[in-house]
Parts: C-alpha cells; sequence; structure tokens
C-alpha cells in the first residue's frame, strides 16, 4: 500500500519503488543503491531514492500511529466496522488526528465539568435550537452544584464548545480557513525596543503565512524564542465565524443565540488555538526544510569544491599578538615541520619571519602555501608575496571556518597529541587546500559556516540531512583505501565508526591494501559491509586496475569477460578508446546486470578512478583590507562563501563579507540564487553601499 502512496506522491513507477524500499530494509545504502542498483530503480538518482526512504519511514510511522489509536478505541468499546474503516483508509495525519479526538483520553476540562453536575441535555437542548426561553429551560438544571440559570447555560455552553471544537467539518473548515488566509502577525514585546534592536524589522510586521519566505519565518520565530517577539497567525475570524455558524446554526431562536455564543467561544478559546499551534508546526516544518536545504546544498558545494591536490603545502594559522603558526606537509597531508613568527603588530619581525618561510619552503620543497582567511590572514597573504622564492610558488587564501572548532577536537587530538591547538588548526588548514573533502568530514558541518539559521532549525533534521550529504560526497569523489582517514572511511556507503576504526588499525599492522579483497580480512567486515563499501574504495597502483575504479567487485567478471572477447588484457582496454568501441554493451547484459550497469562499466573503463571535482583556480583579492577602503562603485575581485534564499555572501578581502541581494545577482528575475551562482566561485562584484555602524556591505552582479 505505502509504495503505491509514494508512487502517486511523488510520480514515480510503483514497481520501482517497490524494489528500491527493498533494498533499503536489505540494508542497502543510497550511494549504493544509487550508483549499483539502477536496473531495480529504474535509475532513480540519489535525491529520488532519499525521497522514497523519507516517505516509507513516515508512512511506516503513520501505520503504527494507526494501530495505536485503533487499540485506544477499542479498549474503550467505541470501535465500530466503519470507524476502524475510516481510520486504515487515512493518510492524512491531521484528518487521522481530528478523526481520533473525541476519543481521545482527555483530564478534566470544563466540559467534563459540566456534563458531571448534569447539565448536558440542556446543552442537547441547546445544539437542537428547540423553541422556548432559554432561561427557563436553564432554570430546570439549577441544583447546589448549579446556582443559577447563567451558570447552567455557561456550563451547557462549555459542552457545546467540546463538541464543536471535535467535529471533524468544524476543525476542517477552520484548518482551510488557515491555509487560505491565515496572516502571521509580530510585534515587539514591552520594554525590549532596544534590547530586541536587531529583530526592528519586525516590530510592527504581517504578512499572508502561505507567502512568508523561509528565512523571515525562522528569524520572527526566533525572535520569539528569545523574547523580543510576540507573535501570532491569525485567519479572518469573522468570515471563519460566519462560515462555523453556518455549518451549526439552521433557526433564530433564543437557543440559536446561545448556540452561536458557544461556537464564538470554542473559536476563541480551542478551535482557533489548537489550529493556530498546528500551522506553526507547519510554518516552521516548512522553514526548517527550506533551510536545511540551503544549508545541505552549500555543504554539497563546499566538500564537492576543488582540490589542489597531492603537493607539498606550507600552511599559516595567522595572528597578531599571538603570532602565525606556520606548518608544513608532505603530499599526504602529513605534518613535517611547525615553527612560529611573528610579522604583525607588536614585534613586527617582518624579516625574520619572511626568513623562516623561504627557510621552509627550500628544506620541504614546497609547491603550494595556503594561509587562513581569518584575522591578519589578508596582512600575511600581504607578507609572504613580497616574498622571493626560487621557484614558482602557488598563493591561496583558505576559508578557515571550523578549523578552530577542528583543533580542539578528539580526531585532531588522536592526530597530534603532542601539538597544541594553534598547529592543529594550521594543519587543518593546509589540508583544506590539498583536499576540501577529507579534511572537511572532521568537523561537525554546522560550524563549516555555510548556512543560516542553523541553530534555529530542527537539529534532528539538520543533521540527518548534512550527514546524509557528507555521506553522498564521499562516495561520489572516492576515497583512497590506503591514506583515507577514519573520519573519512566512516561516511564511505556499508561502514561506520567502527568498522573504519578496524580499516585503519589493520592499515597499521599490516600495510596498505593490495586489493579490494584484502577487505575482507578486517575484523568484523562482512559480505553485506563489503558489498556496500568496495566500490567506493580505490586503490591506486593495484595489481588489478579495476581497484581503482569505480567498478564494483561483483562486475569484474564481466570486465575480464570484454578484455578476452577482444584477446587484451584488462590494461588495455582502459587505455585504448579503439578497442572499448569495438564491445556492443548488449553481449553482456545478464540477470544481474542490466544494459545500465554495462553502460557505466564502459564509462568507467574510459576515466578509472578520475576525480570528478574541478580544479583549483589561483585567486588575488584587490589592494582593499578593511570597509573603510571601500566606496560606492568601486569593482572588485570576490568568491563566494556562503548562498542563502535571498542572495549570497561574497568575501572581498575585508574581513567581512558583503551581501549581493538575489535582485542584483543577474539582469534578469533569478528565482534561486544557485541559478547564477556556486560556493567557492570566482566572480566580480560592485560596491553598492557600505554601512560601517551596521556593518553591512551591499554588493551588485549586475553589469560587471
Amino acid at each position: 500500500m505505502i509504495e503505491s502512496l509514494i508512487a502517486q506522491s511523488y510520480q514515480l513507477n510503483e514497481r520501482f519503488v517497490r524494489s528500491t524500499i527493498a533494498l533499503l530494509d536489505e540494508g542497502a545504502t543510497v550511494p549504493f543503491i544509487s550508483r549499483y542498483r539502477k536496473e531495480a530503480t529504474g535509475g532513480m538518482d540519489e535525491v529520488q531514492i532519499e525521497t522514497v526512504r523519507l516517505a516509507a519511514t513516515r508512512y511506516r510511522e503513520l501505520i503504527s500511529r494507526k494501530q495505536y489509536i485503533l487499540e485506544i478505541i477499542s479498549e474503550q468499546g467505541k470501535l465500530t466496522p466503519e470507524l476502524e474503516q475510516r481510520i486504515q483508509e487515512c493518510w492524512d495525519h491531521a484528518v487521522l488526528e481530528d478523526i481520533y479526538l473525541p476519543y481521545k483520553p482527555k483530564r478534566k476540562t470544563r466540559a467534563t465539568i459540566a456534563k458531571e453536575k448534569g447539565l448536558e441535555p440542556l446543552a442537547d437542548w441547546i445544539m437542537k435550537e428547540l423553541p422556548g426561553d432559554a432561561e427557563d429551560e436553564a432554570a430546570k438544571f439549577i441544583t447546589d452544584q448549579v446556582p443559577n440559570e447563567s451558570e447552567a447555560l455557561e456550563g451547557a455552553r462549555d459542552i457545546i464548545a467540546e463538541m464543536v471544537n471535535e467535529n471533524e467539518l468544524a476543525r476542517g473548515l477552520v484548518r482551510s480557513m488557515f491555509e487560505k488566509t491565515a496572516v502571521i502577525y509580530s510585534k515587539v514585546a514591552r520594554g525590549k525596543e532596544e534590547e530586541g534592536n536587531k529583530y526592528m524589522d519586525y516590530f510592527n510586521f504581517d504578512e499572508s503565512l502561505k507567502k512568508c519566505p523561509s528565512h523571515r519565518l525562522l528569524a520572527v520565530f526566533r525572535g520569539e524564542d528569545e523574547g523580543f517577539l510576540r507573535l501570532a497567525i491569525e485567519p479572518d475570524e469573522e468570515v471563519t465565524l460566519e462560515k462555523l455558524e453556518r455549518l451549526f446554526i439552521k433557526r433564530s431562536n433564543a437557543s440559536s443565540a446561545q448556540l452561536a455564543e458557544a461556537i464564538e467561544e470554542c473559536y476563541d478559546r480551542l478551535l482557533a488555538p489548537s489550529i493556530e499551534n498546528e500551522f506553526r508546526s507547519i510554518a516552521k516544518a516548512r522553514a526548517d526544510e527550506q533551510a536545511i536545504t540551503v544549508f545541505a546544498e552549500n555543504l554539497r558545494q563546499l566538500l564537492l569544491s576543488a582540490p589542489l591536490g597531492s603537493k607539498r603545502i606550507l600552511a599559516i594559522d595567522p595572528g597578531f599578538r599571538s603570532g602565525c603558526k606556520v606548518v608544513c606537509l608532505n603530499e599526504e597531508g602529513k605534518l613535517l615541520a611547525d615553527e612560529i613568527i611573528y610579522p604583525h603588530e607588536p614585534q613586527r619581525d617582518v624579516r625574520g619571519s619572511m626568513d623562516v618561510i623561504r627557510r621552509l619552503v627550500s628544506a620541504y620543497q614546497i609547491q603550494a602555501i595556503a594561509i587562513g582567511n581569518g584575522t591578519a590572514g589578508r596582512e600575511t597573504e600581504e607578507l609572504v608575496r613580497a616574498i622571493t622564492f626560487s621557484q614558482p610558488l602557488e598563493i591561496y587564501m583558505v576559508n578557515e571556518s571550523g578549523a578552530s572548532v577542528y583543533s580542539a577536537s578528539e580526531v585532531a587530538r588522536e592526530e597530534f597529541p603532542d601539538k597544541d591547538v594553534t598547529v592543529r588548526g594550521a594543519v587543518s588548514i593546509g589540508r583544506r587546500l590539498a583536499d576540501p573533502l577529507a579534511e572537511l568530514v572532521k568537523i561537525d558541518p554546522k560550524s563549516i559556516g555555510v548556512g543560516q539559521y542553523q541553530h534555529d532549525v530542527d537539529q534532528h533534521k539538520l543533521k540527518q540531512s548534512l550527514d546524509t550529504v557528507v555521506q553522498s560526497c564521499v562516495n561520489n569523489v572516492g576515497v583512497n583505501l590506503n591514506t583515507a582517514s577514519k573520519s573519512l572511511l566512516t561516511y564511505v556507503s556499508g561502514l561506520g565508526p567502527q568498522l573504519a576504526q578496524n580499516i585503519v588499525q589493520y592499515r597499521n599492522e599490516h600495510g596498505a591494501f593490495a586489493s579490494r579483497a584484502q577487505l575482507k580480512k578486517v575484523s568484523r567486515l562482512g559480505e553485506k559491509a563489503y558489498e556496500q563499501c568496495a566500490g567506493f574504495l580505490r586503490i591506486p597502483n593495484a595489481k588489478n586496475p579495476l581497484d581503482n575504479s569505480a567498478v564494483h567487485p561483483e562486475s569484474y567478471e564481466i570486465v575480464q569477460r570484454m578484455a578476452i572477447d577482444l584477446g587484451c588484457k584488462v590494461d588495455d582496454l582502459i587505455r585504448d578508446e579503439s578497442l572499448r568501441k569495438k564491445i556492443s554493451p548488449q553481449q553482456y547484459v545478464t540477470d544481474k546486470a542490466g544494459l545500465p550497469t554495462i553502460q557505466d562499466i564502459l564509462k568507467e573503463l574510459a576515466k578509472p578512478g578520475r576525480d570528478p571535482r574541478e580544479q583549483l583556480k589561483p585567486f588575488t583579492f584587490a589592494d582593499v583590507k578593511k570597509p573603510e577602503d571601500l566606496h560606492t562603485g568601486m569593482i572588485l575581485p570576490g568568491i563566494v562563501t556562503n548562498i542563502t534564499n535571498f542572495g549570497c555572501f561574497v568575501d572581498i578581502g575585508v574581513k567581512q563579507d558583503g551581501l549581493v541581494h538575489i535582485s542584483q545577482l543577474a539582469d534578469r528575475f533569478v528565482r534561486d540564487p544557485n541559478e547564477v551562482v556556486k560556493l567557492q566561485q570566482q566572480v566580480q562584484v560592485k560596491v553598492l553601499e557600505v554601512d560601517l555602524v551596521r556593518k553591512r556591505i551591499q554588493l551588485s552582479m549586475k553589469e560587471v
């Protein structure tokens, strides 16, 4: 049943949905299914497979909820065949809860107290809108507990209010009105005008809820959480009440007037707050989802940003008073040396610092220099570019967001137990230049600085989404089995912290892996884990060249048959395009390997082990170092550091990123900033405005 629902909801083939869910239930990962089980999924990509996985989880949770509700109602002796059928056929969470509401165990309410006082018949009289005087009818219910007609009528209205609140049609009507006409209002909390100044834009704010963008929703919710704003979400109350009354009131008499009063009380006290909470949750979930999507896309772009590759790197973590930490790394990122220099105030040992850098470059045959872009970054870059080296060197500014988080982490302490945090931070900066993906997986994604409102969204969903992105990126690029850290191996399909640790331990004890098959000797790495991980692990210079490709070991036999049929070796197939052109893919289709798999194999033979990421390009900032150096109209080079729904932030080398609003991204309408820019992209921008007081820089990419 859920396969059909998922297929209908997302316009997917039901057969492929069913087989995808089966693979997931068997323990297959999304990257593995996407790459190696295309026949079973109809070629669904990772996003579609992840959508199926999440939808299946939601529907299974709903099924579990329905079972619980059926048990509760059955225990009450109120479960009729018709009610059971309605519950079983319901696949909308809100509607299911509406069905359950009248049967839901309650604490003592105003309605239950009124019923205990014997006022239910009076409520029935009002609901039926019978003729007669309401006061006279209420007088019949005066007792020791009900001293007068007024309290009798009030109790009867309490009973009616609860009945209306639990009525499915009434709840559906109010929900529909919220959906169509709800407006979100915010105003400043009394006495918080100065303290909550950063929320000034929302001190007297209102906007249609369904049109309010995610960043504004998250901002007002945060303002409310911090006590600076008061929020309300309301539909058109007059129209909503009018529709509610038409639903219940059919006559015009004294009891009708009491019924109208009960309906209004119900709306103000029960219905509106209940549905408002529901729509708060819906709005928050929608805003969270959009913010998490932006964050995830930014993270993906950052992780897949261009690596410099295996080169000897000198990395500098800049600083003023505390000095600059300098480290030298070999081609594999191993620490060769570390020193500290003091080129800036107050010591200002410029000559000595230049001599140290020149000596280290020569001694360790350095090929590139990485400089952190934080405090003293531009000043340090200027120093390094002034040095005359004996050979050409590429100099890069590296985004150091999160480097301090890594340097104080357990991972860093394990790698460098005898080094302080500043040395570890410099190492991280250098390794980021060589391979951003391999280094950034060691850091909590939330600390990398590529999101907006990451602390405001659902943290569990954020972690799930970001972990999925990291896993996707790691498996998309592939991992060198003999050099990968435990952190990197953890994200390989089918592995995890324990198996990653076991692989590193095996490597330390037995030396480098000679083949993928050797993985089976690793402690606790069984057949299923081997199936899931093997295709994503690479062994450069392995005896079998396929061990350094994305061809899965389960398909090695197919490649061997291709080579035998052409009278050559597998190495020849990889080297010689003319040989590959002679291969007829249909000839090698089997029950297990369909045409998509064969075509993937041929594509991989053409570029085995090639890194899918772009090449890194050198970049130099203009000669501006602080916001005071800027003026309107300046055109400057910059690097995109963050992308949001409302634009992107660009580093122009003044220690404060400028905003290119979505309206300033291009000379055309832009719906999504990702249509125009990517993270780490080198761009040209024009300065529109510099607000030194509010620390805001407005930039434009129009006509630049």
